[in-house]
């Protein structure tokens, strides 16, 4: 039986079907010789479908009828995927034919895989990136999730790009690029690098940028999400899983739940923030045939890094590098806030005694630097006593210690990138403090 169009609601469209109504995330066609596809949101008792409009065709009227497809998205995955851009649908916009041949299979971006053994009982492996930084105090472990918080313009995406860039360099296994409703622009030069390095090779990319619809922008995760489980658990592959702009995300969700009409919750957002993040978050896992280990920018609205949807985001985080404007406008690169920036993984039985008793000494002086800024700009550093004047030059040179060219940025400053092993990192601020 075919349902009919009985409203239309900007990308929300309302199908009543009297018999064999379609199942929940199901593409259903309508009959208007463009073979539009929506996508079923939501089913009423009453055999009223709501569907959104995938693609935003706007060649449909109320009074057409619907087909069921009796199938979801799906997007191919396989050794045809890599070094390819594709959309939430699955669809090239690289300009080249769909991902096809033998090991391609087509993979429902709704359904979830097979239930297998946790990863987190295999002894911790410390990846390294070469960003002092990052290696020093949220160290980048096999299997569990980094989040980089900061407003805009304070370099995000071009932390990401260099960590991109430095663990592709290191082969460090397989890439995922998922890119949420962030700027166009970003997505193109992020391409046109890993092109330039040949480093496509080893990468795939998903794409609904800040041009597509909140539909395509909420979705594109699952779909990158998607072929990255489909290589963890078919190829047995470890896999590094980049996603900019998980609050771009939640801010897609938003948009639809305003479009249905729902009550939001008590901080503005979709009255199912909570699950909508853990859907996810869930998916962005490791198990017995391989780990997905993902970095995740968040944006904060405002600078405001109490923002509700920020905070659901970064409790899912096992590390969280903070990116400040103070810091980033006295000319630091990366413009991480070090006494903001945290990690669970910064422990003896993870970084070793070494690296944790160093990180313990690091944050005391921080600390202490903090504290002494508004003392120095009232009485003057010279007044300070000579243990405080040496613990606040310390301070001044880890801070200074902790500023790195990037490798990505080199084309636009002229200034060639930096790399240093984890090793290079700690003795260099053993230099410094001991």
């Amino acid at each position: 039986m075919a349902g009919v169009l009985v409203g239309i609601k900007d990308l929300i469209v309302e199908a009543q079907f009297d018999s064999d109504a379609p199942d929940l995330n199901e593409l259903v066609m309508v009959q208007n010789g463009h073979d539009t596809q929506l996508l079923v949101d939501h089913i009423e008792p009453n055999g009223m479908v709501y569907c959104l409009n995938v693609r935003g065709d706007l060649r449909i009227t109320k009074g057409m009828t619907v087909q069921r497809l009796h199938k979801g998205i799906e997007v191919p995955a396989g050794d045809a995927s890599i070094g390819r851009i594709m959309n939430a649908l699955g669809d090239p916009m690289d300009g080249l034919a769909p991902p096809s041949g033998d090991g391609v299979t087509q993979r429902n971006i709704f359904k979830l895989p097979t239930k297998t053994s946790n990863f987190s009982a295999k002894q911790p492996e410390i990846l390294e990136t070469g960003i002092k930084v990052i290696d020093f105090f949220t160290p980048f472990v096999k299997g569990r999730k980094i989040g980089i918080i900061g407003g805009a313009g304070v370099g995000k995406t071009v932390l990401t790009m260099e960590l991109i860039n430095n663990i592709a360099q290191s082969g460090g296994g397989l890439s995922f690029f998922s890119g949420i409703g962030e700027r166009i622009r970003e997505g193109h030069e992020l391409y046109e690098t890993l092109k330039e390095n040949d480093l496509l090779k080893n990468t795939c990319m998903f794409f609904a940028q800040m041009n597509e619809n909140p539909v395509q922008r909420s979705l594109i995760g699952l779909s990158a999400a998607t072929v990255a489980e489909h290589f963890r658990d078919e190829k047995h592959k470890d896999i590094l899983f980049f996603a900019d702009n998980m609050y771009r995300y939640v801010q897609a969700k938003n948009e639809l739940a305003s479009i249905l009409g729902e009550v939001p919750s008590e901080g503005g957002y979709e009255p199912t923030i909570f699950s909508d993040v853990k859907v996810l978050q869930d998916r962005l896992s490791s198990n017995e045939n391989g780990s997905i280990t993902s970095v995740q920018t968040i944006y904060v609205p405002a600078d405001d890094v109490s923002d509700p949807a920020v905070q659901f985001i970064q409790h899912e985080m096992d590390s969280i590098i903070v990116l400040s404007r103070k810091v980033a406008e006295q000319g630091i690169r990366p413009a991480v806030d070090l006494n903001m920036t945290t990690s669970s993984l910064l422990t003896p039985e993870i970084v070793g005694e070494r690296h944790y008793l160093l990180s313990v000494q690091v944050q005391a002086l921080l600390q202490k630097y903090e504290s002494l800024k508004g003392i120095i700009a009232i009485i003057g550093e010279n007044e300070l006593s000579p243990a405080d004047r040496a613990d606040y030059a310390k301070a001044k040179k880890l801070i200074e210690n902790f500023t790195q060219d990037m490798f990505v940025m080199t084309k636009q400053n002229g200034v060639p990138g930096q790399f240093f092993s984890r090793e290079d990192t700690l003795k260099s601020i053993e230099e410094i403090i001991v």
